[in-house]
């Protein structure tokens, strides 16, 4: 029984200086990953939206392989998101459990494939963990707005919860190619059907979808909450601008009585 652990670290990892830095067997790299086999089974898989993925590793050596490539992530969590799964090689037939994999035979791009499939599953946990502190928030403004008839919110902080929504939906679609299947499974029909199946037991496409159905809700939200401040301070301009005619009449006024 072999053991995948994938780990979301950071918001994001430098791959061109996490792929200078280490100098293990490299077997596939590109802008947005890196593939490295340390043993017979052993490998790990390091992806630039924060992710590292580990096979057949020890505990220990996978805090020295995180800790190694801290200096290359942006935003490293002190509190770290995972997820587990198991591979049992030399099955009848291929079969997919709640968090197991039976696979009749394994080959480099069988587990590669594995490892990328719970990489992207723990990758959705935390985008839809930053989602649901998005919805939480923009809930408590809704709430105020229905009780008080008004926002408790200023225009910097509304800016800054733009500016948040905004990074995260802009995060999320520069990733979206995580949810593609790899090249290799349009050529071969067993890691197409691997992947097929993979998908289907981490559930990732109804997981992204109700990620974008949240940030869709937060940014409808958003759009309200910008207008009704647009017209808040629209009516503190007009009631600054009729102060000051009424100050200007007055003035005038108080001269002619003094003259």
């Amino acid at each position: 029984m072999l053991q995948v652990i994938s780990y979301q670290i950071a918001d994001s990892i430098d791959i061109k200086s996490t792929r200078q830095f280490l100098t293990i067997e490299l077997l596939h790299a590109d802008a947005d990953e890196l593939f490295y086999q340390t043993g017979p089974s052993a490998f790990v898989y390091i992806f630039k939206y924060g992710v590292v993925c580990f096979l057949n590793y020890e505990e220990t050596k996978i805090g020295e392989v995180i800790q190694s490539i801290a200096p290359y992530c942006r935003n490293l969590f002190e509190q770290k998101l995972s997820e587990e799964f198991q591979i049992e090689v030399g099955s009848k037939e291929n079969k997919f459990g709640y968090n197991k994999i039976e696979i009749t035979d394994a080959n480099v791009e069988i587990f590669r494939l594995i490892m990328l499939n719970v990489s992207q599953s723990v990758a959705l946990d935390y985008y839809s963990d930053q989602t649901s502190k998005l919805l939480e928030e923009t809930n408590h403004h809704t709430e105020v707005l229905e009780k008080k008839g008004k926002l408790d919110i200023s225009g910097r902080t509304l800016t800054k919860y733009i500016g948040r929504t905004l990074n995260l939906t802009n995060r999320i679609t520069e990733n979206l190619y995580i949810f593609d299947s790899p090249a290799e499974t349009w050529e071969d029909e067993n890691l197409n059907k691997i992947d097929i199946g993979l998908k289907r037991t981490f559930d990732l496409q109804e997981r992204f979808r109700n990620i974008q159905e949240g940030l869709g809700i937060v940014k409808e939200n958003l759009e309200l909450f910008k207008d009704i401040m647009q017209y808040r301070n629209s009516n503190l301009l007009e009631w600054v601008i009729i102060i000051l005619i009424f100050l200007e009449v007055m003035n005038l006024f108080v001269e002619k009585i003094f003259k």
